[in-house]
């Protein structure tokens, strides 16, 4: 098997949950949703920019996503996404070569030119593109 160049802890790592004392361990099948995500999702953006992706908003429990202010649906919740950015890398340039790429996705947003997120469901991907101004 192919080496990852992610942590779970990358993706669970919450400065927020830090500073509110927010137990921000997710479930077991938020787990498993973010496992896919880093195998189907994330490491392949990884490999083809050849670059680290400095991940700003991984999992968030519901306590820690109301704190937050995120969506009430948002796949956050479920372990389904990430925020991200790539240092050297703009956010339109990374958005680009994502979005022409053949990795699979289900949400794929260019939030206010600040970060990417990026989501991946196994089985349910829509290729979702959106651009936030």
């Amino acid at each position: 098997m192919k080496k990852l160049n992610f942590k779970l802890s990358e993706l669970i790592h919450s400065e927020k949950a830090i500073q509110h004392n927010i137990n921000n361990m997710p479930d077991i099948n938020s787990l498993d949703c973010m496992l896919d995500l880093i195998v189907f999702c994330l490491q392949p953006v990884r490999d083809i920019l050849e670059k680290p992706m400095i991940i700003s908003s991984g999992f968030r429990n519901e306590q820690l996503n109301k704190i937050v202010g995120g969506d009430v649906n948002s796949q956050h919740k479920k372990g389904q996404a990430v925020d991200f950015t790539v240092p050297g890398l703009s956010v339109n340039a990374v958005f680009n070569i994502i979005q022409s790429s053949k990795i699979e996705y289900d949400q794929l947003i260019n939030e206010y030119n600040k970060w990417i997120h990026i989501s991946f469901v196994r089985g349910k991907n829509r290729k979702k593109i959106i651009i936030k101004k």
